[in-house]
């Protein structure tokens, strides 16, 4: 329109003075049009598509880097200069990139510190990584394919060498299993186990030693509170509770054995057993002429049948059990179980105690109506435990007088008007107390203030002070 507007200049000469005012003033105008138009192009210079943009000299559409293989990239190398990124080029992370808007191109460069020095950690990198070649066009595409292949085969040269090393350390699984099953090697459960040794203490062919042996196995196993369980739904229990009346020592002692460990903390055996009428068999053993290995044993499964369990201390007192266990103290030969037997009575006396003291609860509150149904303190009292208990202290082994103070001070509530006048506990005490606070300060020179003497010593002194 401009080319047009400028011939028609040419052609005004021929015309009136009118016209060429007219013509002036068209020619203004298109040429104020056209200074717009050229002024208003490079505003919008980057929203311009050409369609040398989006199609090559093949007419195909240009690969851009986001249609790019990763492989085929070639890595942008950035300077401290800005450089013209090309189509395809992968520009490190970290770099600095901005768009040219004049030339509508992607520039990248290096980071600057602000001081205008490279950035410290950059030349740290550099100086761990060494020298290293910016040269665009040192490596090309295939050559990078290529490198990066040869690392790959390495590494599986490398795993495979792995792989037989192990191999040559360690035979396969299959190979395992054969030589197992060749040797005729199974691995069994606690419950298979349980059921064989069962079935050889319970056969009529095996031995009396093959019947220990089992008994001796079966304890290992029953301590456990599930195998305690299952050992009850095998019916061992019943028959271990039949060889308490076997007429051989050495059955009734790992009978006993076995008992104790299946009756421990275990109240749905301890219930089973007490209706089996293991109890009354367990006082015929300790009432009767029996060895002391036997003996032992079978006070072991009575404590543990006794022990959390207030119906059978119940029946343990209508059967006579204290009585029992009174006799044990005019045997000869049975010294070693008088601790084991005030030990018990400790216990039992304390747990009861502990249970009322506790918050109560619906549970608790029917445990305790249990517990009170147990009179075992006034029983204890009227059969004169209070001077069998303290004739203890008498015994030289510290660990049976620590046991006995503490049974004496639990006691102290319900016998202290037999123990004041006791002129030979008195006489007792006072040797107690010497002899330990002797101990108690050897202990202290040695730099032991809290020393298991100086705790002796406290006792002996409770004592005292409750009967003075």
């Amino acid at each position: 329109l401009c080319f047009r507007l400028v011939a028609m200049s040419q052609w005004a000469r021929l015309l009136s003075t009118a016209a060429k005012v007219n013509l002036l003033v068209l020619v203004v105008s298109a040429v104020f049009s056209c200074s717009v138009r050229s002024d208003r192009v490079p505003e919008f210079a980057l929203t311009k598509i050409e369609e040398s943009d989006i199609q090559d000299d093949s007419g195909k559409e240009p690969i851009t880097e986001d249609d790019a293989d990763p492989e085929d990239l070639e890595v942008f190398y950035p300077t401290h200069q800005w450089q013209t990124i090309r189509p395809g080029q992968a520009v490190p992370a970290g770099s600095h990139v901005r768009l040219n808007l004049q030339t509508g191109d992607r520039e990248a460069k290096l980071p600057d510190s602000e001081n205008g020095k490279s950035d410290p950690r950059e030349e740290r990198r550099r100086k761990r990584l060494g020298k290293v070649d910016i040269d665009s066009n040192s490596f090309t595409s295939q050559e990078l394919k290529k490198a990066l292949a040869k690392m790959k085969e390495s590494e599986k040269a490398e795993r495979k060498a792995h792989e037989e090393e192990v191999r040559k350390k360690f035979r396969p699984i299959e190979q395992l299993k054969e030589e197992f099953e060749k040797l005729n090697v199974k691995m069994e459960t606690d419950y298979e186990i349980m059921v064989k040794l069962i079935s050889k203490f319970n056969s009529s062919a095996s031995t009396l030693d093959e019947k220990v042996a089992a008994l001796y196995d079966l304890e290992y196993y029953v301590h456990q509170v599930d195998n305690a369980k299952d050992f009850l739904s095998m019916g061992g229990l019943r028959l271990v509770i039949d060889g308490l009346n076997s007429t051989e020592a050495m059955l009734k002692e790992h009978a006993a054995f076995v008992l104790g460990a299946a009756l421990s903390s275990n109240p749905k055996v301890q219930v089973e057993a007490i209706e089996g009428g293991a109890l009354q068999k367990l006082l015929v053993i300790l009432a009767t002429e029996q060895p002391l290995a036997v003996k032992k044993k079978a006070l072991f499964a009575l404590s543990s049948m006794l022990r959390h369990f207030p119906y059978a201390q119940q029946q343990f007192l209508k059967l006579g059990g204290l009585q029992v266990l009174r006799s044990l103290f005019r045997q000869k030969g049975m010294e070693t179980l008088h601790v084991r037997v005030v030990t018990l009575l400790y216990d039992l006396i304390v747990e009861k105690m502990l249970l009322e003291d506790s918050q109560h609860g619906d549970q608790l509150e029917e445990k305790i109506q249990q517990y009170r149904q147990v009179q075992l303190v006034p029983a204890v009292v009227e059969q004169d435990w209070c001077v069998v208990v303290s004739n203890l202290l008498a015994v030289p082994e510290h660990d049976t007088r620590e046991k006995v103070l503490k049974t004496v001070s639990v006691l102290m509530a319900f016998c202290k008007e037999r123990y004041r006048g006791d002129r030979a506990l008195s006489s007792t005490l006072g040797l107690l107390r010497r002899e330990y606070e002797e101990l108690a300060a050897e202990e202290q020179r040695a730099g032991d203030r809290d020393g298991y003497f100086q705790e002796l010593l406290g006792s002996v002194d409770g004592v005292i002070r409750e009967l003075g």
